[in-house]
């Protein structure tokens, strides 16, 4: 998926369409082996106040099998990417338009990402997704008990 020439945009671009189409199982091979994932807003257990990291593709790779089960679509809108002094970083705002595949909800997440990449792979990424969005969403749509 990945390739050693892609600029960080097209990087970007390749990651939101890979989740748009619902490919998860291919998404980690967009980050280097040894890359770091941050959620400073990822929801954590036992109460820690720490960012949630995930690191290495292998976790990567994890992590986008536990998404790929959630009963939901996203489709990136509204992207606007900012440069930074360093062109292997880009700063991207967007939003996720959602979409509970069960109740057939839709639901809008706010997201910031703070991506570097180099040779065509994410080696850092710093994700400010508004979790609790795409939570309430799902719980929404599930059965009443």
């Amino acid at each position: 998926m990945a390739r050693s020439h892609a600029s960080p945009v097209e990087v970007f671009h390749q990651l939101v369409a890979g989740i748009a189409a619902g490919r998860w199982q291919d998404l980690a091979d967009l980050y280097a082996d040894d890359a770091v994932v941050e959620q400073p807003m990822a929801p954590r257990e036992n109460g820690s106040t720490d960012p949630v990291r995930i690191v290495g593709r292998k976790a990567i790779e994890e992590h986008f099998a536990r998404a790929a089960r959630m009963p939901i679509v996203l489709r990136a809108q509204d992207v606007v990417v900012h440069s930074t002094d360093d062109p292997q970083t880009i700063v991207v705002e967007y939003v996720y338009a959602g979409q509970v595949a069960a109740g057939r909800k839709s639901f809008r997440s706010a997201n910031v990402q703070v991506l570097t990449v180099r040779d065509g792979r994410i080696v850092t990424s710093r994700d400010y997704h508004d979790h609790s969005a795409i939570a309430a969403a799902v719980a929404s749509s599930l059965p009443a008990r």
